[in-house]
């Protein structure tokens, strides 16, 4: 009873949904990502948890299978108030209106308090430096529509409100958003390949990701631009979904894991002398160098933000360029000088 008044008092969106046949038996949470713009599994699966969405006028599970004709009831609560607290911390603005701010997040920043990480997230950060940043659902994660993760840099794009954040949700999810990454892996991999392979939970260590999950998600990621640096690649790639670790698990599993990723094998002992430079990387090589998405107020408007290599990156790839460089200098007999 106490939930119910609870709920009762709370600022709610609704939705009245109904179940088509060509929906039936797909899982609740499944039907509801299809059905609210904006929303995320998790998020969705928060908000059936905590009782906001009935099927037949009943509490239902996550893993519901809904039915022809069924009637499903959504209450959203309003936005809470954002509970972290704003810190003075270092923060590249790239851009910044009334409607949303892009950032080029450094490596080594987690994007919002969890378990772990109370204080010093970007959201703590966005707090000090932006006004009226929002939340949706009653998430204490103001204003982010995606995540990079911590040991990776690069841009991102923060709602201001929570229009703007719907919209960007949306653009995520519809796979509207153009995302490119720079990373350098072990081995040779050939511009234009492709990789898709589903990505789910780690069923032995569930601190990972991985391909060969047994309930996973759709992903593809794709390599636009390839240069083979003796034993290592560097690498564009471009992905349209974004599930969790992406990119390391991917490159991962067709065996060229990401230089400096200790949790998909990316970490190596011996190196030889040219590539030395790796080990003083303390994090994986992985950058966001591009976003692009319709602004979400003006959908006619195209932004689109880049960030270089940060220093660290940077100053590790020059060293094995100029290796690079010297051991291909091939001198042949006879040649002139």
């Amino acid at each position: 009873m106490m939930r119910a008044k609870e709920v009762a008092t709370t600022p709610m969106q609704r939705h009245d949904l109904a179940v088509d046949a060509d929906q039936a038996g797909q899982r609740l949470d499944v039907y509801l990502v299809a059905h609210l713009a904006g929303h995320s599994r998790s998020q969705i699966q928060r908000l059936i948890k905590d009782g906001h969405i009935r099927v037949g006028g009943r509490v239902a599970k996550a893993n519901l299978a809904v039915r022809v004709g069924d009637r499903v009831d959504v209450e959203v609560p309003d936005p809470a108030r954002a509970q972290p607290a704003a810190e003075a911390l270092p923060l590249d603005i790239l851009f910044e209106d009334c409607d949303l701010v892009v950032v080029n997040k450094a490596a080594g920043m987690v994007v919002h308090p969890a378990a772990g990480h109370p204080s010093g997230t970007l959201v703590n950060a966005l707090l000090y430096h932006v006004d009226d940043l929002s939340g949706v659902g009653g998430e204490v994660r103001p204003g982010i529509v995606h995540r990079l993760d911590r040991g990776t840099s690069g841009v991102m794009v923060v709602a201001k409100h929570d229009v703007s954040h719907r919209e960007l949700a949306r653009q995520f999810h519809d796979r509207e958003v153009e995302k490119e990454y720079v990373a350098l892996v072990w081995g040779l991999v050939h511009q234009g390949r492709r990789i898709d392979a589903d990505i789910g939970r780690d069923p032995v260590n569930r601190q990972k990701m991985s391909a060969r999950a047994r309930r996973a998600r759709s992903a593809v990621t794709r390599v636009t631009k390839s240069e083979f640096l003796n034993g290592v690649s560097l690498l564009h790639l471009a992905i349209a979904t974004g599930r969790t670790h992406q990119i390391r698990v991917h490159l991962s599993a067709i065996g060229h894991p990401i230089v400096g990723d200790p949790v998909y094998g990316g970490v190596r002992r011996r190196v030889p002398a040219h590539l030395r430079s790796v080990l003083r990387l303390t994090r994986p090589f992985l950058h966001a160098m591009r976003l692009a998405f319709a602004h979400p107020l003006d959908p006619d408007r195209r932004l689109e933000f880049t960030a270089p290599l940060p220093a660290d990156l940077q100053e590790a790839l020059d060293e094995i360029v100029e290796r690079a460089q010297q051991k291909n200098a091939v001198t042949y007999p006879g040649a002139e000088d």
